[in-house]
């Protein structure tokens, strides 16, 4: 038998759903897990000083240690509420034994946070009945405080001895507390992290072109009025451009085919835009292609290469095999225009392009 087999029996035994209909698991689940914690925490504590063989302290151990059992195996057959309160009754009860056996300073008392944060975690809604446990326990904690601290413990122990018992109480309440707060905020981060990366996917679908795989004029509205906002950035380019004929294509060789002549396209000016060049698809056959911190010169030196590219592209489906040109308006801003003015002064010379025989770059 392997030999993880038994603690994977164990783990499904102590997180078994409640029998209640509509009542939360992960309470029942974290409930059980404290209360098998807490009976660790007696196995440490019992042994502990030169009391460790005390009569009546082994009793009060070997009682608690059967009340948390009976509590445990109850997680099982009444509902999460009912348990709950036990759970908070018998804690209660054991804090202020302690304090009756070891005293104030062994810190006992900071159990009281555990019963806090699951208050708080453990039901939904019910936010006034939250905050008035909340500050019975505060009320208690002030009680016990007034009572308990600087009075002599019933037994007596040595300053390595109640050391040691300080430190196995905060050992026990961190783990408490860290228990509580993994298991219900687990599903929240998760449910969370779904979220920003749906957010995230949303966000993606409405900045894209569906065909193309590029930004559209969304997007790149976007960009633009973020380059113009800022006044630290040098001068940019831009250009709108557009296929040569490409009614001429789809009327021809069908609308498929002219989607992927689109498709090719946007290919390679993904493949040759570097950096913080962008492009995006303006509107049907048209391309904005956006070269921040760069003048029209060196723009206008960057284009000629895609243009070479375009032009040596051969687009095939099937047994047809097409090759394309593209006409580009190139204008550049300097920020004592809006950009609508770059926009459309780009517009007019990929328009004056056309004119003069397509396939070229005006600027």
């Amino acid at each position: 038998m392997n030999i993880i087999d038994p603690f994977k029996a164990f783990a499904a035994f102590v997180t078994k759903d409640t029998n209640t209909k509509n009542e939360s698991k992960k309470t029942i689940v974290v409930i059980r897990i404290i209360l098998l914690s807490i009976m660790v925490y007696f196995s440490a504590n019992v042994f502990v000083g030169e009391n460790a063989h005390d009569q009546w302290n082994l009793l009060f151990y070997a009682v608690m240690f059967a009340v948390f059992i009976g509590i445990f195996a109850c997680t099982y057959h009444f509902k999460t509420s009912v348990a709950l309160i036990m759970f908070n009754i018998v804690m209660l009860a054991f804090i202020v034994t302690i304090l009756i056996l070891f005293g104030w300073n062994v810190g006992v008392q900071h159990f009281l946070m555990v019963l806090l944060i699951l208050n708080f975690f453990s039901t939904y809604h019910q936010h006034k009945r939250k905050f008035i446990y909340a500050g019975a326990l505060c009320v208690i904690r002030l009680i016990l405080f007034y009572i308990f601290y600087g009075r002599e413990p019933y037994l007596l122990v040595t300053k390595g001895a109640n050391s040691t018992l300080q430190i196995i109480n905060t050992i026990a309440i961190f783990w408490c507390l860290s228990v509580i707060a993994y298991i219900f905020s687990k599903d929240g981060q998760e449910l969370e992290s779904k979220l920003v990366e749906y957010n995230l996917q949303l966000e993606e679908q409405a900045n894209t072109d569906t065909l193309t795989g590029l930004y559209n004029r969304r997007k790149a509205w976007d960009y633009l009025n973020h380059l113009t906002k800022n006044k630290y950035h040098h001068n940019f380019s831009l250009c709108i451009c557009d296929i040569d004929l490409f009614k001429k294509v789809n009327d021809t060789y069908g609308h498929d085919f002219g989607d992927e002549v689109l498709k090719e396209v946007a290919a390679l000016f993904t493949k040759e835009m570097h950096g913080k060049d962008i492009v995006a698809r303006w509107g049907g056959e048209e391309f904005l292609l956006v070269f921040p911190e760069c003048t029209s010169e060196h723009a206008y030196e960057k284009l000629k290469h895609i243009r070479d590219r375009i032009k040596a592209l051969r687009i095939r489906n099937g047994d047809t095999e097409i090759g394309i040109t593209m006409t580009f308006g190139l204008s550049e801003y300097d920020f004592n225009e809006a950009i609508d003015a770059t926009i459309k002064d780009a517009d007019c010379k990929l328009y004056r392009g056309k004119s003069e025989g397509r396939d070229r770059i005006i600027y």
